[in-house]
């Protein structure tokens, strides 16, 4: 996948997110959830044209929009999440809970990517000039992105990855796994908008 494809995937993430939020009426937890997935939604849109080249790089607002992102994810957005919330007008699909491990390890790698995107913004774009940093662990085969035998997760990368991991890379590259996850969960726990 080019990294233009990968950026166009985080254009689609913020139509997504728009999208689930021109609902009105939502009270209690759903609403909650929706303002939490809302300012997820910002944050992206925010920093997307920068990792297209539609707008300048800055390091501090991609740090802080990955910062945002994070305090939003994991176990803050898991608990958003109590079985059998659907009531109108949340999209959350009832396979949620019946797959629960699998959406809180999406949750969990959406944080994950987020933070790693926060330490990645000092690398500036793939291609760039920008050095990566040190990526001699990321394929030493033991705890690197590509030995241990790991599994690529739903989200799109490499199970047990760190944030650390993720900070070596290039910032866009960092921003695909972050909306390469975003993507999985909506496609899989998210109504359409038919």
């Amino acid at each position: 996948m080019t990294f233009s494809k990968m950026i166009l995937g985080g254009a689609a993430i913020v139509g997504l997110s728009l999208a689930a939020f021109a609902h009105s009426g939502a009270t209690g937890v759903v609403k909650e959830r929706m303002d939490a997935m809302k300012s997820m939604g910002e944050a992206i849109k925010r920093i997307k044209p920068m990792m297209s080249g539609e707008a300048v790089y800055d390091a501090a607002t991609i740090r802080e929009a990955a910062q945002a992102i994070a305090q939003e994810a994991g176990e803050a957005m898991t608990v958003k999440f109590p079985e059998g919330s659907t009531d109108h007008p949340s999209e959350v699909l009832p396979r949620t809970w019946e797959e629960w491990e699998r959406f809180a390890r999406l949750a969990e790698q959406l944080e994950v990517a987020a933070s790693g995107l926060a330490i990645a913004a000092d690398n500036g774009l793939h291609g760039d000039g920008h050095m990566m940093g040190d990526t001699s662990g990321m394929m030493d085969g033991q705890s690197g992105m590509m030995g241990g035998g790991m599994m690529v997760g739903n989200g799109g990368f490499p199970n047990g990855m760190t944030a650390d991991q993720i900070g070596q890379m290039p910032a866009d590259g960092a921003f695909m796994m972050l909306t390469q996850t975003c993507l999985a969960c909506h496609d899989r726990y998210r109504k359409d908008d038919d």
